[in-house]
């Protein structure tokens, strides 16, 4: 059976078009049953609706703090009996009940433990990593939990980073690999290949019939 996901986006929604791709494409055995954008203008929601996908919007400023707004997004992502949410540009927390423990997932563009938590998103890291030199990056698929980038690492990938790199320029490789990235661990997952131990993700071997 396909994995059923839940996709929470706050942007353009280019995360969410890939992963459309990557399925129509046979690539990932899923159905993404449920869009949630944080504001109306997303363009991410009008991505879903050509795609027939349901779409709610649910704005954090509508509530007085995280806990009701997370409280909000678990109780429409509970009427669709998802397998597994994952999070595409979704720029705000979401404190994770206990039942989707493990089943929440984020791309970071660093290599986590570098470069990450609150005020490390989008070209603010991009920014850091050229400003501190280094010489290596990439992105980080990690499960979420409810401190920002510090839940289990699922894969990662690296990039060079280039002596006349710009932020732009830099951020156009890592994307690239991103789109290679967050779909491969959505397919582990669908392929039931991923098991959380002690705080690190083993990747099981694939399985022959």
């Amino acid at each position: 059976m396909p994995v059923k996901i839940a996709v929470l986006l706050s942007g353009s929604g280019t995360t969410l078009e890939n992963v459309f791709s990557r399925v129509e494409q046979g690539e990932i055995d899923a159905s993404v049953e449920i869009v949630i954008g944080t504001k109306k203008s997303a363009y991410g929601l009008v991505r879903a609706e050509k795609r027939s996908v349901p779409t709610e919007v649910i704005q954090p400023g509508d509530f007085e703090n995280t806990d009701e707004f997370s409280r909000a997004l678990t109780g429409v992502i509970d009427t669709y009996s998802v397998d597994l949410i994952v999070l595409a540009g979704f720029m705000f927390l979401y404190r994770i009940p206990e039942s989707y423990a493990g089943k929440v997932m984020n791309i970071h563009p660093a290599l986590i433990p570098a470069f990450c938590g609150k005020g490390y998103y989008g070209h603010h890291v991009h920014e850091a990593v050229l400003e501190r030199g280094v010489k290596i990056t990439g992105c980080t698929v990690h499960f979420v939990d409810n401190v920002y980038d510090n839940g289990p690492i699922i894969l990662q990938k690296a990039v060079e980073v280039k002596d006349d790199d710009t932020t732009d320029s830099l951020a156009e490789r890592v994307q690239a690999a991103e789109r290679e990235a967050y779909p491969e661990a959505i397919r582990l997952f669908s392929e039931g290949r991923l098991s959380i131990e002690d705080g690190r993700v083993r990747i099981l071997p694939e399985t022959t019939s």
